[in-house]
């Protein structure tokens, strides 16, 4: 364990201690399955002035754009955040100093994930609002955001203190319990006469966790609103969720004067007809900044479809977890790099989110009887231990060069090589490949009137910065 962790320490090193190459070189960071390489700066690549003999290439062309990029992270969950506000002070500054940075070691987590009320990652169900059998409380009036006072909120408060402009999407799992058909945490419909309420009870978690310094940039209404499966979970199909944004939500927002973007559907690619059908809707739509979607089911492509039929709403990717078999003893990066890093932001996602930040050694915390007792975190925390997992790295080979404000510009994609390309703030561009073969991949990239080659080993990632 402690030689992993000198290694890793190593790898890290060299890629920040590193020299950056003069402009007419590339620089490289590779990241390989057997983890000899993490992020780590390779030797210079330089250009030439013309291509070379090589079957494949890449043109990256920066004056065709596409989306801004918000940024890239990860679900804080209240797992998460119980097991980060358990760790030795020290130790845990040490980590979010390392997420929320570029500098040093620092992977540069852009874009988080909080969780209104409880997720299944928690240890306990809970609302803000929870009441006894029987009671009901419209107006709001015994709203409390004390359950994430002990974890949540001050964990997000450090993070926010490193990088003040990081963005918050917040998804709620299920209403409050009184406010449900079946009075339950597990599936349920939200009853039509509590629609105001929970409008309310959503505008009161906006307002709340803005008075604890805690912007939220976006929020959906429902996570996987066709999944009645996790505790807590809430159906909530298409027509409902219509009427409650033009006729609770997006009205309760506007009178409250909050900005927060309200994102719809927040569930599978498998079913783009969800979004739509609201986004057809007017009185819904001016209320509606983007659609959110995970990856469990469905094709990437289908974000782009949604995309083109209403191109001023944004597209969003709120979830997805990457895990892999404990017994595998190396880290197959390079397709879920692809998948979903590569995937998503080709088909003009803003943001992506990966589920979740941390459990501990045993998939947990999370809920009995509709937890997710097989989602590993990002990281894993036991103690004041930390193992960096694949979903790590799979954030880290994008957001450590890709910051807030990038725009995705043109670069044609190989069978053998997925890549996507962005230009950063200050003008630099960068290019994510996967090589998602067994074999050892060599391409050429132009680029304006100038090319370089690189191999890519087998399995292996690589982000190209010049």
């Amino acid at each position: 364990m402690k030689l992993a962790a000198a290694l890793l320490t190593l790898t890290f090193a060299t890629a920040a201690t590193a020299q950056t190459p003069a402009s007419s070189s590339v620089s490289l960071y590779l990241t390989s399955p057997d983890r000899s390489a993490l992020l780590a700066l390779q030797p210079p690549i330089a250009f030439t002035p013309a291509a070379t003999a090589s079957s494949q290439t890449i043109t990256v062309n920066p004056a065709k754009t596409y989306q801004t990029i918000d940024g890239f992270g990860f679900a804080l969950t209240g797992g998460s955040a119980q097991l980060l506000i358990h760790m030795d002070p020290a130790r845990r500054a040490a980590l979010l100093q390392e997420l929320s940075t570029r500098t040093g070691d620092g992977i540069g987590v852009s874009y988080l994930r909080l969780t209104v009320g409880s997720s299944d990652m928690n240890d306990h169900v809970y609302s803000y609002d929870d009441l006894a059998p029987d009671q009901t409380d419209p107006d709001m009036s015994h709203f409390s955001l004390d359950p994430d006072k002990a974890d949540v909120i001050p964990i997000m408060k450090q993070i926010l203190a490193i990088d003040p402009k990081i963005k918050i999407l917040a998804s709620p799992w299920s209403a409050p319990l009184w406010m449900k058909t079946n009075s339950a945490a597990q599936g349920g419909v939200l009853l039509p006469k509590y629609f105001p309420a929970y409008a309310t009870y959503l505008t009161k978690y906006v307002q709340g966790m803005k008075a604890e310094g805690i912007p939220i940039d976006t929020i959906t209404i429902q996570n996987e609103p066709l999944n009645e499966k996790n505790t807590p979970s809430m159906l909530m199909l298409p027509p409902e969720q219509a009427v409650f944004i033009k006729e609770n939500l997006g009205p309760a927002f506007r009178k409250a004067g909050i900005k927060t973007g309200i994102v719809l559907y927040d569930h599978n690619l498998d079913h783009p007809l969800y979004p739509l059908s609201i986004l057809q809707d007017p009185a819904a739509a001016r209320y509606i900044d983007g659609s959110g979607f995970h990856l469990y089911g469905g094709t990437v492509d289908a974000m782009t479809d949604v995309h083109n039929a209403f191109p001023t709403k944004n597209i969003y990717f709120t979830e997805q977890s990457i895990t892999q078999r404990d017994n595998n003893p190396l880290m197959p990066i390079s397709k879920p790099v692809a998948r979903v890093m590569i995937g998503v932001s080709r088909n003009w996602s803003k943001n992506v989110l990966l589920w979740n930040l941390a459990a501990d050694p045993n998939n947990g915390p999370h809920t009995s009887n509709g937890g997710c007792s097989g989602c590993s975190g990002a990281l894993t925390i036991d103690g004041d231990n930390v193992r960096r997992n694949i979903a790590f790295y799979t954030v880290a080979q994008v957001s450590k060069f890709v910051p807030p404000g990038s725009i995705r510009i043109d670069s044609n994609d190989l069978d053998t090589l997925p890549n996507v390309a962005f230009r950063t703030p200050d003008g630099k561009k960068v290019l994510v490949v996967s090589n998602i073969t067994d074999t050892p991949q060599t391409f050429d990239v132009h680029t304006g009137a100038k090319t370089f080659t690189s191999t890519l080993p087998a399995g292996n990632v690589g982000t190209y910065v010049w």
